[in-house]
Order: structure tokens, then sequence, then C-alpha cells
């Protein structure tokens, strides 16, 4: 069974923010319509305001993290990769963002630590979910929030999120995604009624493909115009909220 390339996060350094021939600048791309969904959901739930505490798990370079600390919030962001974290750190704006090394399987924190937790792009990651699952529910706050994106696992996903990818951008790390780590929505719910959260809104997210130039479709670079939008459709990938009882 495949194994997924979780180390090429320590050497992106500030590609991060600059790279366009990496699959890196899709995740910036996404970032655009991801970040006011969440940004919109902490408000709906009332808890835009400086008194509320989020953790990042899976921080990476900090696109969320630091956007979230720009709305004031209290937030500290965790990654395996050090040199992601330096990347991060060095893009807070802020300067407020706690970002530590820490192992999402055993978090550092103590029970009901947190109002709002965020898992970007990191579910798909990790052998067992369902186990991190319980545990970011350990340092939730009853009421708190888990807000969450991910990938489904069919044939159309394995095709667009791994094939395309691999094929249209220069420099697709080998087994940056694998198809059996991807997680149905069905069962995304379920692990998160085992640890005492229920979904309550899940939205789909694609490319806009007429936002790619014809020209730039085979140029091995990922083009500043690409857009994503929400959809109806779970397809391909996800972002959702659960609330803790």
């Amino acid at each position: 069974m495949q194994k997924v390339n979780n180390d090429i996060y320590n050497d992106y350094g500030d590609r991060w923010y600059t790279a366009n021939d990496d699959p890196i600048a899709l995740l910036r791309a996404e970032s655009k319509v991801k970040t006011p969904w969440i940004i919109a959901k902490i408000k709906e739930f009332n808890y835009l305001n400086t008194d509320t505490k989020v953790l990042d798990i899976g921080c990476g370079g900090g696109f969320l993290s630091n956007a979230l600390a720009k709305q004031s919030l209290q937030v500290t962001g965790i990654d395996l990769s050090a040199e992601s974290l330096k990347v991060a750190k060095a893009h807070d704006e802020t300067n407020t963002v706690n970002y530590q090394v820490a192992n999402a399987c055993e978090l550092p924190f103590e029970d009901q630590s947190f109002d709002i937790i965020t898992a970007m792009d990191f579910l798909e990651h990790v052998d067992k979910p369902a186990e991190i699952i319980l545990e970011l529910s350990r340092v939730l706050k009853p009421k708190g929030l888990f807000i969450f994106h991910t990938f489904n696992r069919n044939l159309l996903a394995y095709f667009v999120i791994i094939k395309m990818v691999e094929w249209l951008i220069k420099k697709t790390p080998k087994n940056l995604h694998v198809l059996h780590l991807f997680i149905k929505p069905s069962e995304l719910k379920q692990y998160c009624l085992d640890a005492k959260m229920k979904v309550v809104e899940m939205v789909g997210i694609k490319p806009v493909f007429s936002s790619i130039p014809l020209a730039k479709l085979f140029s091995g670079i990922v083009p500043e115009t690409l857009k994503f939008e929400l959809t109806k459709s779970l397809l391909l990938s996800y972002i959702g909220v659960a609330v803790k009882a």
C-alpha cells in the first residue's frame, strides 16, 4: 500500500508563498475560498471575538493561522515540520500566533482548551483520522467548532486531485496524496459522532476550469488566474463544520 509523502513540507521554505510550479500554489488559490468561508462560520456561531481561542492543526506555512490572527483571534498553530513553522511565523503580520511543533496524535494541551479547532488539508495525510478526531475533540470546549477540509475517496477525486495534478504541475512530489487516505463524507460524519461532535454543514470546493488559460494548461505551472469555488457537490473536496455536544 502506498504511503503518503509528508516529508516534502520540510523543504518548501518561502516557496510556500512564492512557488507556482508546485501544488502548494493550489493551496494558496484554494485558501482564497476557504478562509472567507471559515471566517463567516466563526462569525455565524458568535466566535469572532478577541476571547476566542483557535487551534490550527497541521498549519503548514500558516495560510489560515495568520489570516485568523488578523481577525484578532487567539491562534495557536501546530505542525510536525519545524521548517514550515519558521515560514509561518515569518509571515505572521500580527506577531501574535503561537506556533509550536506538536503531534496531533498527542496534543500537548489540557482538556477543553480551545473554542475552535481547524484542520485544513490534514486528515488525508494521516493513517488513523478517527483517532486524531477523538484527540482534537478532547481539547475542544463544549459547543466548540471543528472546521475541516479534506478530499472525498472516489475515482473522480483520484483522477482530478491525484493524476491531473501529477500530469499538469511540474514539481508535483511523488505520493503527495494517496487515494486510500481520502475520506468519504459519511465516514467523517461518523468519526465526528464517535468523538461527540455533530457535522452541521458540508460544502464542496472545486476548481473553476475556465479560469485556466488554454495557453497555460500544459505549462507545468499554476496560473495566477486559477480560481476555486464552492459547490453543492462533495465529490472532489469538501469543507465543513462540526459542533461539539
